[in-house]
């Protein structure tokens, strides 16, 4: 299934074979109901970092758990502000991450999401 470069166009970056992904870059969440509009016209299931994304339509979101990357940046802003030097504080990686499964969605676009995922879901939509 090829790209529109039409009204597609932002959707074609994220094209490919058949399926779509919605950008990961937090400024285009604005363009989200264009996205999930044009991928609804396209019979695409769009795949976000962004949990948002899934609660507007989208099939599901899966990524790192904003509020508590929030909490662990001010608790980094903290002991900097207390006279920490940054380069003796470690880099840390996300431990908790958020799945968001659509499954209106999903049965709007004919797919069937396993048992396993569900369980594994942090919110389902239905």
């Amino acid at each position: 299934m090829g790209c529109d470069m039409g009204d597609g166009r932002l959707l074609c970056g994220a094209c490919r074979d058949g399926n779509a992904a919605a950008p990961a870059r937090r400024r285009l969440t604005q363009q989200r109901a264009q996205i999930l509009k044009l991928a609804t016209n396209h019979s695409l299931p769009v795949v976000s970092i962004y949990k948002d994304f899934a609660e507007a339509g989208g099939l599901l979101a899966y990524g790192s758990n904003l509020p508590a990357a929030y909490r662990r940046a001010a608790y980094y802003a903290d002991r900097i502000l207390k006279g920490a030097k940054p380069s003796d504080l470690p880099v840390e990686v996300p431990t908790q991450f958020d799945l968001v499964v659509n499954l209106k969605t999903a049965k709007a676009l004919g797919l069937t999401v396993p048992p396993s995922v569900l369980l594994s879901a942090n919110h389902v939509i239905e």
